[in-house]
């Protein structure tokens, strides 16, 4: 099934490649019998679900392959090179010059203990490349490049001080610093708003293009398929079911697993959802603020950020308000405020009929299983040392709402419902992909039968067919039980398919706030426009 383009030689080629799983996963192989090319300046997107093989290919090709898999058979040359032959030491030559990887959670693959800037600048120092202060300068230019704020700054900054987004920016910049020949990208634009997605789809377009590099790119966005790919191959469960080039395979698949998925692909709703004409409070927000306070240094200068900056909005039993805005916008930290998990400076949020903000950690103990929330990171939200089982059932159990048998079977059948075995009960984290792991955090949240779940970024890491059954989940949920949610969400699409009302944020402020069809199709504000027009693949369509 291998194509070629005319006229361009391979920097890549990989064949037969078969890579074995240990006895109790699902299946024997997570990659089978796989042939493929990736040509000298072209973008190869791989597109499949969580689980089928994408990110075993990629991590196989850079020699990070983890010690439960084995290489059955098969071969991968970089340009006439064998790769499968080369000790480690002969990888890490290669690993960040030749080939480079940015990986899908950064948050897992940036070091907690060193500043971002340290960890650009020991990609250059391992490499040995330049003096001490041109290593310096080029931290700064690569920050800058991909689009972070105040790059002097936020050079000193750790990891867990980061959004998500800006956190994902920074290991494209680590990834990016030696101009690799080949850019291997694992899902690099999940976690990043609309804007910053078409900036570093720009960015990774306009280096390739100078440097002739090579890109393959792992994605289950197909609007991003049909802004970047030349050509486009699709897994599934292991298997290469179909290849092409991206015109052909987005508006004539052959496979019917192809079909599938291009027919999941969220659009944006042009009529709003009907809803009840009276319905009862959930949750009242008023006048709420939270600031930031940072100081680069010890003797360095106090900055302060407005990540909630006077927001208020009520939200009502079964409805669905969507928080939209770039990363940095304050949605999390307005979640992550209504959680509790930290504290407001000043305004209200009413939960039945009490002022949470009023209330210490013990008073607020017992309405903490009413308010759920679906976290943005399921690596860093999961116990590693927890089995699923465990991760599901301990809340329950601790707030004596369930039995431990009680506990178990409700977990179970929760695990089937977001689209995973049951059988994942007995497993750890580590032994699923983001995408499960986030279909995980999901079922913990309704574990507690909640009256409001807070949904930060909830599908962002599921695959489009896996996101159309967790979006039609929640919403089913939200019919039957009358759930209010706040749904976090860069993907306007997504917002657009599960809200009854949108807030637009930027910079800590509500700019627009109304039903989908005004915000989406009439927007009143330029930043509603900025962000409608950014949306991947929305100029194809």
């Amino acid at each position: 099934m291998t194509t070629k383009q005319t006229g361009a030689s391979s920097v890549l080629s990989v064949r037969d490649l078969s890579v074995a799983l240990p006895g109790k996963h699902d299946r024997a192989y997570a990659v089978k019998e796989i042939s493929f090319d990736l040509m000298q300046g072209e973008i190869l997107c791989i597109i499949g679900e969580s689980g089928s093989g994408k990110s075993v290919t990629a991590n196989t090709v850079m020699g990070l392959l983890p010690d439960v898999m084995t290489i059955e058979k098969g071969s991968i040359e970089f340009k006439g090179r064998e790769l499968l032959n080369l000790s480690e030491p002969e990888l890490c030559k290669l690993r960040g010059r030749a080939v480079s990887i940015i990986f899908q959670d950064p948050l897992s693959a940036l070091n907690p203990l060193m500043t971002v800037g340290e960890q650009i600048r020991e990609v250059l120092d391992a490499h040995a490349i330049g003096t001490k202060e041109s290593r310096a300068d080029k931290v700064v230019e690569m920050l800058t490049e991909v689009g972070l704020p105040d790059p002097l700054l936020i050079q000193h900054q750790y990891p867990f001080r980061l959004s998500g987004g800006q956190r994902q920016r920074v290991m494209i910049a680590m990834a990016l610093a030696l101009d690799p020949d080949i850019l291997i990208a694992d899902e690099p634009t999940t976690a990043l708003d609309v804007t910053t997605q078409a900036q570093i789809l720009d960015l990774i377009a306009r280096i390739q293009k100078r440097k002739g590099m090579s890109v393959m790119f792992i994605t289950h966005d197909f609007g991003v398929v049909a802004e970047i790919a030349d050509r486009v191959i699709v897994m599934e469960k292991g298997n290469l079911v179909e290849q092409g080039r991206a015109a052909e395979v987005l508006t004539a698949p052959q496979h019917r697993y192809t079909q599938k998925l291009i027919a999941a692909v969220p659009k944006m709703r042009e009529e709003d959802r009907a809803r009840e004409e009276t319905r009862p409070v959930a949750m009242e927000v008023r006048n709420l603020h939270k600031t930031y306070r940072t100081r680069s240094g010890f003797l360095g200068r106090m900055r302060e950020v407005k990540a909630v900056d006077d927001i208020s909005f009520t939200l009502h039993r079964g409805e669905t308000i969507g928080i939209v805005g770039e990363s940095g916008s304050g949605k999390s930290s307005m979640g992550k405020v209504l959680m509790k998990l930290i504290s407001a400076d000043s305004g209200e949020i009413r939960f039945q009929g009490k002022n949470t903000l009023d209330m210490d950690e013990e008073n607020f103990r017992h309405l903490r299983p009413r308010i759920q929330m679906i976290f943005q990171d399921p690596y860093a939200s999961l116990n590693p040392r927890f089995t699923i089982g465990q991760a599901l059932t301990v809340g329950p159990i601790a707030h004596s709402l369930l039995t431990r048998v009680d506990a178990r079977k409700k977990a179970e059948g929760l695990l089937e419902l977001v689209g995973l075995d049951a059988s994942a009960f007995d497993r750890y984290p580590h032994e699923f992909s983001g995408g499960q792991r986030q279909r995980v955090g999901i079922a913990r949240a309704l574990m507690f039968d909640p009256e409001v779940i807070v949904a930060d970024e909830a599908v962002s890491a599921l695959d489009v067919s896996i996101q159309a059954q967790v979006l039609e989940l929640l919403d089913k949920i939200r019919r039957e039980r009358k759930l209010a949610m706040i749904f976090i969400t860069h993907d306007l699409r997504v917002a657009s398919q599960i809200s009854d009302e949108i807030i637009v944020m930027h910079r800590g402020k509500m700019v627009e706030y109304g039903p989908p069809s005004q915000i989406f199709q009439r927007p009143e504000h330029d930043y509603t426009r900025s962000l409608v027009a950014a949306i991947p693949g929305s100029a194809a369509a």
